[in-house]
């Protein structure tokens, strides 16, 4: 198996990361691959933004997965620089490979590099699998998460 290439993400990734994002039954609710136009204003924002990083993971020229790297300056713990990790996926033909090891490795390496001292991420809770996995990558469950919807 060729070894994977992690990335930033370009313009051009944008329905390929799509694509990713509703390879998923929870986000296939909430996600269209069939007006790319607000993902591609977002990635526009995100690229814009050095304290963001989106990254894909590419295997023999296709996309197998991605996520998202914010760095959180603070004052809290005496002023620390969190990492916050977001959309996380790895494309279905790719599970059970460790990609998603190499992609939270990267994003713990990367989070290191730039400052921080905590990375924190948040995962739905039925999403039982990838909490074991977070776990057996040494995340602790410390934090009950809230979300606001807005719109």
């Amino acid at each position: 198996m060729t070894s994977v290439v992690i990335r930033r993400a370009t313009a051009t990734d944008v329905a390929g990361i799509v694509s990713l994002l509703t390879d998923d039954e929870i986000a296939a609710q909430r996600e269209s691959p069939d007006d790319l136009t607000p993902y591609q204003a977002a990635f526009a924002a995100i690229e814009a933004d050095p304290q963001q990083v989106l990254v894909v993971a590419e295997r023999n020229g296709e996309l197998v997965g991605t996520l998202q790297l914010t760095i959180i300056p603070g004052l809290s713990r005496m002023g620390a620089t969190r990492g916050l990790v977001e959309a996380v996926r790895v494309a279905a033909s790719a599970r059970g490979t460790g990609l998603g090891t190499t992609l939270m490795e990267w994003s713990i390496e990367e989070a290191r590099a730039r400052g921080c001292t905590i990375l924190q991420l948040t995962s739905d809770k039925a999403r039982v699998d990838a909490h074991r996995f977070y776990l057996r990558l040494g995340f602790t469950q410390s934090h009950e998460g809230f979300k606001y919807a807005l719109s």
